[in-house]
This record gives C-alpha cells, structure tokens and sequence, in this order.
C-alpha cells in the first residue's frame, strides 16, 4: 500500500476515535492548568493554542489557568532581585507582587490570549481580581516546630465567584486566568496555579481537570508513569515520599477537584505536543488519570 494511502487511513482512524469523546463531553468544561515547558517552547506554545482552540470549536468549553515562575524570576534577576522560596512557595514582598502582577495579569497573560486568538479562538484574559472572580486569604506556611512563617503576599482560595467564566463560556471565548486573587485587606495575592485550577474546576463542576507538567506523569519508584490512581492511592504515594516536591501541590489540586465532584483529573506531559488532544480526544490517553472508578 502506498504510504501516503497508509498515512491517509491512518488519519481517518484517529479522527473516528475522537467521535465518541466529541458527543460525551459536548457543552462540558474543562479546566487546563497551563505551565512547564509547554509556556516556553515555540512549537509546544503554538501547539497548545491550537489544541486549545479545536476542543471550542468541536463544542467544549476549554478555561486556561496559567502560572509563569521562570518568567518572573527572569524579570526579577534582570531588576538585580533574587527569588526567595519556603516549602516551595516565592516569598513576595510588596514591591515582589507587584513585578508578579504585571508578569501575570500582564505579560503572560496576554502572550497566551494573543497566540490563541492567532489561531482563530477568542480569548479573553483575566485575573482572579476581575470581576470577584478569586477571593484570597494570606497564606500561613507552619514549620517542624508548627512555628508560623509569613511569606507575605502569598495566598491560598477562599471562595470563587465563576460567574464571570460562565458568562464568558456561554458565548464564543476562551477565558484565560491569571492566579492572582484579591483579599478582604483589598491586597493582591499570589497564589499556585495548580491550586486555582482545582479550585475552578469544583466551583464550575467540569468535566475534567488537566493539569500539563514537565514529566510524563506521577513516576512510581521504580521509575514507571503510573497510568491511573484512585484518592487513596494518591495519599499513600504523598505519605511514602514517592510524590514529592512540585508535583504534591498537582495530586492535591486533583484529589480537591475530584472529591467536588469533577469527573475526572489527569496529569500530562506538556512537552508532548498535542498532549491536550491526546488526553481529550484518544482512548489510551496520555499521562496520569486520578478517578473515583
């Protein structure tokens, strides 16, 4: 068989695999966490954005939550700053908050609205600042000793209002979020991208959750990507210290999103291109799948 014929079956098997996945989560939200490798490649960049694009145009409704950690640390070194960090969290000092808020709300932001309207979508940037969106509360971190230790600007959820996302969803557009929150102290709050992703995910009660990572997924101890974990199977990984630093944060975010009520939560490898529409649209999927079944 000639190999464009081959090429051209094979085509055509993929796209009838995702018919079923297009009719089962038609209307249906889902909430991507966007960061690592995916935010700095050129390809990785373009290949989201149109990812992102398709799952609208085929009839879900894709809301984007970003982060940009070696986006504000290169603003920072560039303004002779160093990056300070406790149990994983930036120390953000006023005059910090305000260089995060304009990579966030600013530069990032609008990098990735722009490449997603490149490619034909229609989204709209936002932070959790607009519209009430996000809520924050200050964060308290607690060493061995249960000693408080204040980060400063630095937050965690206190309540979502996605009224503003659903309005957004109804129509044509892509909302694309920044994790930045404001307090009843009317202060800016930095808060982990991971978290608001699994935050919206319950309040907007989505499909699924999708939260895009440097690695192939949750990595067992001897080395292999694990394809699926119930709750408990997560909280033994986290106790033993299989799951460990930046990936805790992911697998909490996930179990908070899946105990809400979310059908399901995944962890994929955002240097994959197309990850997204594997994860969506195959029937082996890709990366790590956290369910209740």
């Amino acid at each position: 068989m000639p190999t464009q014929k081959k090429h051209s079956i094979s085509a055509a098997h993929i796209l009838s695999e995702a018919l079923p996945y297009i009719r089962k989560f038609q209307d249906k939200v889902i909430v991507i966490k966007y960061g690592g490798n995916a935010m700095i490649e050129e390809k990785l960049k373009q290949s989201f954005a149109r990812d992102v694009v398709l799952l609208k145009l085929i009839g879900m409704n894709p809301v984007v939550v970003h982060g940009g950690g070696p986006q504000i640390d290169s603003l920072l070194t560039k303004l002779g700053k160093r990056g300070e960090f406790v149990q994983g969290m930036r120390v953000t000092d006023s005059e910090t908050m305000s260089l995060v808020e304009m990579v966030l709300g600013g530069s990032v932001n609008k990098e990735i609205v722009n490449l997603i309207n490149q490619q034909g979508g229609k989204a709209i940037g936002l932070t959790g600042k607009d519209g009430g969106l996000i809520t924050a509360r200050k964060l308290i971190l607690r060493g061995t000793t249960l000693e408080q230790k204040d980060i400063g600007q630095v937050g965690e959820v206190d309540s979502i209002d996605p009224s503003i996302v659903s309005f957004l969803e109804s129509g044509e557009f892509i909302p694309v979020i920044a994790p930045i929150g404001v307090g009843k102290d009317g202060l800016s709050y930095n808060i982990n991208a991971d978290l608001v992703a699994g935050n919206l995910s319950s309040f907007l009660q989505a499909e699924k959750l999708i939260l895009l990572t440097n690695t192939e997924g949750v990595i067992d101890k001897k080395g292999d990507l694990v394809t699926s974990l119930s709750p408990s199977e997560v909280n033994s990984l986290i106790k033993d210290g299989v799951i460990h630093s930046g990936m805790i944060p992911k697998l909490k975010a996930a179990l908070d999103a899946i105990n809400s009520g979310v059908g399901s939560a995944h962890v994929i490898d955002g240097r994959v291109e197309h990850s997204l529409l594997l994860e969506v649209l195959t029937n082996q999927g890709i990366g790590t799948l956290i369910s209740n079944d």
